[in-house]
């Protein structure tokens, strides 16, 4: 497997096509279907009102995102191309963030990212679970993925959920146990073949002579003459 990037976005409102920004982008990268660790995020001021039906769902403020990069930034737009580089992307709903994102893109006068590079956890899941609620929240308690530090949609946050939750499309908790049992096993193989030195013979005695003073004071005293040690030395 190649390397991914898991994506998210939070936004001024609905519609790229109406004027609406976005206002939080984050990533998470996945290398053969593992997290790394790494993450890219950074808030945007998009140069425009939020809808306050959007403010209430990210909690976001204009007055927050005052002084913050714009996406034409290099410390947005060319960070967040460097960080993703050629792997594809990852997303919940991913027509949504690849217009937002590419409407940014357009804007700052750079490339726009190809349909072909996004996979969408939404369609992976509606095939899997037809019929079937299968939003974020939804498939984060299918897959008991813990919702406790999500108190209300952010960049960051979601798509860290949303790479567990893709992991789990994709198999990855079977994958991480398999990684645990093929290490298991190379550690037993390596064992197996550990070479070891020649037995000494004959085998040096680790008897103390303190050991050996009690062991004949024994002797003498309860078993006496009878003792198949005074005859096994005689």
């Amino acid at each position: 497997m190649a390397r991914e990037i898991v994506l998210d976005t939070e936004t001024t409102g609905l519609d790229p096509k109406q004027g609406h920004r976005v206002i939080e982008i984050a990533c998470v990268e996945i290398d053969d279907l593992l997290p790394t660790g790494r993450t890219f995020h950074c808030y945007i001021d998009p140069e425009r009102d939020i809808d306050p039906d959007a403010e209430r769902v990210h909690g976001i403020s204009k007055a927050f995102l005052q002084g913050k990069p714009r996406f034409a930034d290099a410390e947005v737009a060319a960070a967040f191309l460097d960080f993703i580089g050629e792997a594809a992307l990852v997303a919940h709903n991913a027509g949504f963030d690849r217009g937002f994102v590419n409407h940014e893109l357009q804007l700052a006068g750079l490339a726009v990212l190809p349909e072909s590079r996004w996979t969408d956890t939404l369609a992976l899941a509606q095939k899997r679970y037809p019929g079937m609620y299968n939003s974020l929240d939804a498939l984060c308690k299918r897959f008991k993925v813990s919702l406790a530090e999500r108190e209300k949609h952010g960049a960051l946050v979601d798509a860290r959920l949303l790479a567990a939750v893709y992991l789990e499309l994709r198999g990855g908790r079977e994958r991480v146990l398999d990684l645990d049992q093929r290490e298991s096993r190379q550690a037993r193989q390596t064992a197996e073949k550990a070479v070891y030195e020649p037995r000494p013979r004959p085998i040096p005695c680790r008897v103390t002579p303190e050991e050996r003073s009690a062991h004949d004071a024994f002797v003498q005293a309860e078993l006496k003459a009878g003792a198949i040690w005074l005859k096994l030395e005689s």
